[in-house]
């Protein structure tokens, strides 16, 4: 179920959160929120195009936590476009635009996110300003995980 965030209070976020992204099979992946970055990008180390009904998709493989290189969630989802993205240090890259439900603190919203590897990262995700304001949220950069702690997000997905 969708909530609408401009119903509410905005949620006040830390520069480090856990989210959820449920439609990609992503109970908790820990993001860093991003005001100087536009866009909203995920952890893909591999991104495979493919065709259904005349639609463009992708297959896409996350390493959801940075210290478990064992741990992969394989997903699927519509592209709705491609874009050229400027990283921190000014590279240029074509990335494949999804969009997907975000889930924190209670609340849940449509965001587009774009697929690149994030694997020398500290985040495997990044979560920029269009995503924040759709979700009416705020950030406090003193603060961090203001949303919540999670003490054993491994288990989480091996389910313990």
């Amino acid at each position: 179920m969708m909530h609408s965030p401009s119903e509410s209070a905005p949620l006040l976020l830390g520069w480090r959160e856990w989210l959820a992204l449920p439609e990609l099979g992503l109970p908790l992946i820990k993001a860093k929120i991003d005001t100087g970055a536009r866009t909203s990008a995920l952890h893909a180390f591999y991104v495979d195009p493919f065709s259904r009904g005349g639609n463009r998709y992708v297959r896409f493989g996350i390493h959801p936590l940075k210290q478990c290189a064992d741990l992969v969630i394989h997903a699927e989802a519509e592209v709705i476009d491609r874009r050229r993205v400027s990283d921190s240090g000014g590279h240029r890259e074509e990335r494949y635009v999804i969009q997907t439900p975000l889930r924190v603190a209670g609340r849940e919203w449509p965001i587009e996110l774009t697929l690149t590897n994030r694997e020398s990262m500290l985040f495997r995700m990044l979560l920029g300003r269009t995503a924040m304001v759709a979700g009416a949220a705020r950030v406090d950069p003193a603060g961090s995980f203001l949303t919540g702690r999670v003490e054993d997000a491994e288990a989480r997905y091996r389910g313990g």
